[in-house]
């Protein structure tokens, strides 16, 4: 037991170290004007190169891989069907598609699927 807490000891000892010694030499003492400005062939940019992100198009986005997400969660409910029993089986799919729908209609609901704004 006092092998096991004193290996344990010495590796987080190890991990902090190199972690200290990583973060004071990845530091870079000198800020470059030329190195810090975005680069267009050699040229000034003609314009601002950072575009303002649209959160709208952020927003819809998330919305569309949780939904994903969800879809390859009801996956395998196909498989388990031969399994379960269809009354639980029905029972947990609808459940599941039930919150999805209650999801997706609080999203519309507050607006975060409307493109107009």
């Amino acid at each position: 037991m006092l092998l096991i807490s004193s290996l344990g000891v010495i590796l987080i000892i190890i991990t902090t170290v190199v972690m200290m010694l990583a973060a004071l030499l990845s530091k870079k003492s000198i800020v470059d004007r030329e190195k810090s400005s975005p680069f267009e062939c050699g040229f000034d940019p003609k314009s601002s190169s950072r575009l303002p992100f649209s959160l709208r198009f952020f927003l819809i986005a998330v919305i569309f891989l949780i939904f994903d997400v969800e879809i390859v969660l009801l996956l395998p409910l196909i498989v388990l069907l031969p399994y379960s029993s269809p009354s639980v089986w029905l029972s947990v799919g609808i459940f599941f598609l039930l919150v999805l729908i209650l999801g997706l209609y609080h999203e519309w609901n507050q607006g975060a699927l409307d493109w107009a704004h």
